[in-house]
């Protein structure tokens, strides 16, 4: 390996190691300035700083009857015994997200659970669920959705819904120190917490 090869190879893993993304829920304890404290949902209280610019959108609740073909959704879902998914929680992307995150891989709400983001190309309503047929890029996914799956959708809002109390999700970056920043954050409106 050259030596140029070799430095490469180390920058590639110290800008892994050092600025990975950690996904945060939580409560908002404060908002000062910049910096958000949040107790995270496993029960420590981390300082996160806030891009000047932060994008701050609000989570409200949806309906079933919204999630129809043609839409673009985030779906977090268990894996079924037959190779299906089972949905926990479905989010309906406004068009200005559309393609945001496409795809199908793990995600970290519950051991196995998976996110994934595509368009709905098919419903088919059930006794008891709906079964949607995802399409993205890479191919499809059939998810059942059961009549309990938290729904939810995004409205834009302020720094002003950052307040003690609420809850958020946030996607942060962590620094070389150990810090963490952020571009956006996700906020439940009116006492709702983000099923994230």
């Amino acid at each position: 390996m050259t030596r140029f090869a070799a430095a490469c190879s180390l920058a590639l893993f110290c800008a892994f190691a050092f600025a990975q993304a950690a996904r945060v829920r939580g409560v908002i304890e404060k908002l000062d300035g910049d910096m958000l404290t949040v107790r995270a949902r496993e029960g420590s209280v981390l300082a996160i700083t806030l891009a000047p610019n932060a994008t701050v959108t609000g989570v409200v609740p949806a309906a079933l009857a919204e999630v129809a073909a043609g839409k673009f959704v985030g779906v977090t879902a268990m894996p079924r015994a037959d190779g299906n998914l089972m949905a926990l929680e479905i989010h309906i992307f406004p068009e200005s997200m559309r393609g945001r995150g496409e795809g199908h891989r793990p995600w970290d709400l519950k051991p196995e659970s998976t996110m994934t983001n595509a368009t709905v190309a098919d419903v088919v309503s059930g006794a008891k669920d709906r079964v949607l047929t995802l399409r993205y890029k890479e191919g499809e996914k059939k998810v059942f959705v059961p009549e309990a799956a938290p729904i939810v959708t995004y409205v834009a809002a302020d720094r002003g819904a950052l307040h003690p109390g609420a809850h958020v999700f946030v996607v942060t970056e962590r620094a070389a120190d150990g810090s963490l920043s952020a571009p956006r954050v996700s906020v439940g409106l009116n006492g709702l917490v983000p099923p994230m």
